[in-house]
Order: C-alpha cells, then structure tokens, then sequence
C-alpha cells in the first residue's frame, strides 16, 4: 500500500450559496467544492478519505471548520510548500482553507472532537441587520430582553435529552451535554449567543435558538425551554431560527496522545443502543 500522510484542514466558509457540507449530486455543498479543488490538484483516482468535525446545514456559515484528509506521503512531501496557496487558486471565495497541518493517523476530524461551539447573530433593530452582515445575522422584529434570553439559557445547560429540539435520526441518540449557553449584547446592539456542547443533533442550535427568543421577546416564560427537555420526540411549538445566522466557531480536541482514546469513546457512545 502506498504510504499516506493525515493532514488537518482548517476551513472558513460562507454558506449562503451552499447546500450545506455534505456533498450531494447537482448540489453546491463545501465539501463538494473542497473534493474537486484536491481533484485538480492530485487527479480523481486519489481516493482522500473527506472527513469533517460536523456536516452544517444549508445556509450557516463557519470560521473554524475542521476536516482531516489522507494524502500520499509523496505528494505531501512535492505540495507542502505551496499546498495553501494552491488551494487558495482552486476555491471559490466563499470557501477557503485557512491552515493545514500533518497529523498523527489516530487523529479523527468528527470522532476525536471534543466539544463544538456555535454562534447566533440576531438582531432587534428596527431597520434589521447591517447590509454587510446581513448573511450572518438574522433581523428580529420584536426588542429582546438579554436577561430574559441568558434566564432561558441557564436552564438547557448540562446534559438532558434534547428530543424536543431535534430531528431525530432511526438509531441515533438525542441526549447531549451542553457545557456552555449564554447570551451577550455586542456594541453594536447584536445580541450573540454562545452554545458549546460535545456534539449537537440535526437542527438542534437552531431550534434551542428559536425558542430562546420567544422568551427574549416577552411571548413565553424564561421556564418553557427547559420544561419540553421531558418531552421524547420533537415539540411541533418550537420555530427552527433561519440558518443564516449560524455560525460554527470552533471545534476543539484533546492532547495528541488521546486522540485515539477520545475517538474510541465517541463511537462507543453514538453506538450505544441504550440511548
């Protein structure tokens, strides 16, 4: 077999002209975009290996996307130098691969992550987002109250099963353990909110968004997100917020001797058919 070499890739994207990361036929995804640009670079029959911290949806956006692909030592060793900036050439604007790093094999982009953080941009100025960030910030036509928001917030930390919140997957667990959700107001008068958990399921920071601001906006209790966490199956009263004002910021991982470790468990857990 020929020797290969794991390269970490650090990418940035705006989604608003994606279907999201995943590739599928007749669709503009990121990874779609990413394949053909190693395509040209390497020819079609380098098989890669594409494997992404977490598939976002179509329209949100990220800053601190991580993938990892296997290349051949060889070619590593001819495109170190220059493999940036030629990717750089090979992209479209709205994707880039911002930093590649070599290593160890054990490293897994999805299955050795150990948290992942999102950020959601709205704001509840009456004339809506500034034009330049109107792609990652969502217009609310109702004022927000920041306590109000952080009080809703406090009460999805931790772990709970988010079945309300989610659109669940045959097999897949739902329960999740969010170690941080809070509300701030930036100096321009966007609120932003910060949710880090070890994983979320399909549609789930969006969902827990948009029923955090029914409470900001006075139209439920500060207690009503918390209490669907008893419920088993998704609420049909919580509003999916607009995927543009999404964004993945960063995906963190442990030191590199746990890599393999960290991954083992990861998949021990998804697989559990307990939950």
């Amino acid at each position: 077999m020929t020797e290969s070499i794991r390269l970490r890739l650090d990418v940035s994207y705006d989604g608003a002209e994606f279907s999201g990361w995943a590739v599928q036929p007749g669709r503009r995804t990121v990874a779609g975009v990413l394949i053909e640009a190693f395509a040209r670079l390497l020819g079609t029959d380098t098989p890669l290996g594409l494997t992404v911290a977490g598939r976002t949806d179509a329209g949100v956006h990220a800053s601190g996307q991580v993938c990892h692909v296997d290349l051949p030592a060889g070619r590593w060793a001819e495109l170190e130098g220059s493999l940036l900036r030629r990717l750089a050439a090979l992209t479209p604007p709205d994707a880039r691969v911002r930093a590649i790093t070599p290593v160890p094999d054990t490293f897994d982009a999805r299955f050795s992550a150990t948290f992942r953080r999102y950020e959601y941009r709205v704001t509840d100025r009456p004339w809506g987002p500034e034009p330049l960030r109107r792609h990652d910030t969502l217009g609310w036509v109702r004022p927000l109250d920041l306590d109000r928001l952080n009080a809703a917030a406090a009460g999805l930390v931790g772990e709970h099963d988010f079945a309300a919140f989610c659109k669940r997957k045959e097999h897949a667990t739902t329960i999740r353990a969010i170690n941080r959700l809070d509300w701030r107001r930036e100096p321009d008068g966007v609120h932003v909110a910060t949710v880090r958990a070890d994983a979320f399921c399909q549609a789930m920071v969006r969902s827990l968004v948009g029923a955090m601001l029914t409470v900001g906006d006075g139209r439920r209790a500060p207690e009503w997100p918390a209490e669907l966490l008893t419920l088993r199956e998704r609420s049909s009263e919580v509003v999916v917020a607009p995927a543009h004002g999404l964004t993945l910021v960063e995906v963190g991982y442990p030191e590199e001797t746990e890599y393999e470790a960290r991954a083992v468990a990861t998949r021990r857990l998804r697989a559990d058919p307990r939950v």
